[in-house]
């Protein structure tokens, strides 16, 4: 039986604008089994989770779960587990990391200053600090939300691991089931889609030289789907790879909001800025979204030739 990955690789699907959207990431240590909504659906209190998703929303902020790859002890009730907070924003990034012995401490914080990128409430209210290690790589692997994320996803990421050359976590659920094994890279919030283990080596390496690999990412989930687009066209357009070099400063409707697009401004740290404009296009053949669902023309961002102001 085909797989929506299947079917999304076989059209060549373009990546460019499918990231999901978050300028602040919390990641919460989960070990066992992951539903559909693994918040609600995992060992973690479903209470707990109920609470998270709702305290979040609004306040730029995403939650997952996150855990090691391979074969773990399904403890229910672990005496510690790893929390991270990670900030995307273009010249502001940072990762702080710590140890929680009860999840419930998570519900207090003050997730608003968190999506702003202030994280002082997240450190004095759990003890966080500077995130040291290596690189963070997280694959998606949630098999109940998407069988393509377990047949490709948890290979990868075992992979990964007996590697070594990168701290990696399975995810829940970063979106974009169809272009498996999908991953996410923290500070900077770049998804990317159909990897390898030599790309993600490639896309580390490059990461942690300041370099953004344009081939397969998927976008920088500090902007919504028209700005990651734009971002990415700029990018490739002017050969500016450096990871902080580009700013989407501002995303306007192009039209009367019939669904003609949107008019993005992406500018660069030397003062250059270009103007991108961004369309919604339905595609010519119908894919699911997931294994399972039916097939759908799936919209996609298309942006056409940047202007420079």
């Amino acid at each position: 039986m085909s797989t929506c990955a299947t079917a999304s690789g076989e059209l060549a699907e373009p990546l460019a604008g499918t990231a999901a959207v978050a300028a602040t990431w919390l990641l919460v240590e989960q070990t066992g089994p992951w539903g559909n909504e693994a918040l609600t659906q995992s060992h973690l209190d479903p209470a707990i989770g109920r609470a998270l998703e709702e305290c979040a929303e609004g306040t730029g902020v995403r939650v997952a779960l996150i855990r090691r790859p391979g074969r773990h002890a399904d403890v229910r009730r672990p005496a510690s587990r790893r929390v991270l907070a990670a900030h995307t924003a273009p010249g502001r990034t940072w990762i702080r990391a710590t140890d929680v012995h009860d999840p419930a401490h998570l519900v207090g914080l003050d997730l608003a200053a968190l999506g702003r990128g202030d994280h002082a409430d997240f450190d004095a209210a759990l003890g966080a600090g500077p995130y040291r290690g290596d690189p963070p790589v997280f694959v998606c692997t949630n098999g109940r939300r998407d069988r393509c994320c377990a047949l490709l996803g948890r290979p990868l990421a075992a992979d990964l691991h007996a590697t070594g050359s990168t701290a990696t976590w399975e995810i829940t659920h970063i979106g974009g089931h169809r272009f498996s094994p999908t991953l996410l890279l923290l500070p900077h919030g770049y998804a990317y889609g159909r990897m390898t283990p030599h790309a993600v080596k490639e896309v580390v390496e490059s990461l942690a030289s300041g370099l953004v690999v344009p081939g397969n990412c998927r976008g920088r989930s500090t902007w919504e789907r028209p700005g990651q687009t734009a971002e990415l066209a700029v990018r490739l357009l002017v050969g500016a790879y450096g990871v902080d070099d580009l700013a989407v400063v501002r995303t306007e409707s192009d039209g009367d909001g019939g669904g003609a697009g949107w008019l993005v401004t992406v500018v660069h740290r030397d003062g250059r800025a270009w103007d991108v404009p961004v369309a919604p296009r339905a595609a010519a053949v119908a894919t699911p979204a997931s294994c399972g669902a039916a097939p759908v023309a799936q919209t996609r961002m298309a942006a056409g030739p940047p202007r420079l102001h």
